[in-house]
């Protein structure tokens, strides 16, 4: 399923819970003996690249009190567990597991935390 977003600014995008949006890497589109592959020979691999645009905020944690006092306002602020993604890591992922969005011609894919494989972090990459 793809998704078309209007014209709006990519800062104003907030990412929810374990999301992560990522931009998927340009595939390796010839193999080592030289040989050219087809967009839909590429797009079917399990495993594919992209680099980390946002991350959301992580797993939400529930507030534990353990003074329930009626006279107390009841005031639960979520805690989160953060995600191990930054933005501009690049992430190994599976590539069933998300799906995709078009934003300014662009496309760019909603995954969960789950679903990244492994992550190669480069210091000062986007900075």
């Amino acid at each position: 399923m793809a998704l078309n977003l209007d014209e709006k600014d990519l800062k104003k995008i907030i990412m929810i819970g374990d999301k992560v949006l990522v931009k998927p890497k340009n595939p390796n589109i010839q193999t080592t003996s030289g040989l050219y592959l087809p967009p839909a020979a590429v797009e079917k691999e399990s495993i594919q690249a992209g680099y980390i645009i946002k991350v959301g905020p992580g797993f939400p944690v529930p507030a534990v009190n353990d003074e329930v006092e009626s006279w107390k306002e009841n005031q639960e602020t979520v805690k989160y567990v953060p995600l191990q993604a930054k933005t501009g890591d690049l992430a190994i992922y599976l590539s069933k597991s998300g799906f995709d969005v078009e934003f300014k011609g662009e496309k760019y894919i909603v995954l969960s935390h789950s679903s990244i494989v492994m992550i190669v972090r480069e210091e000062g990459l986007f900075e």
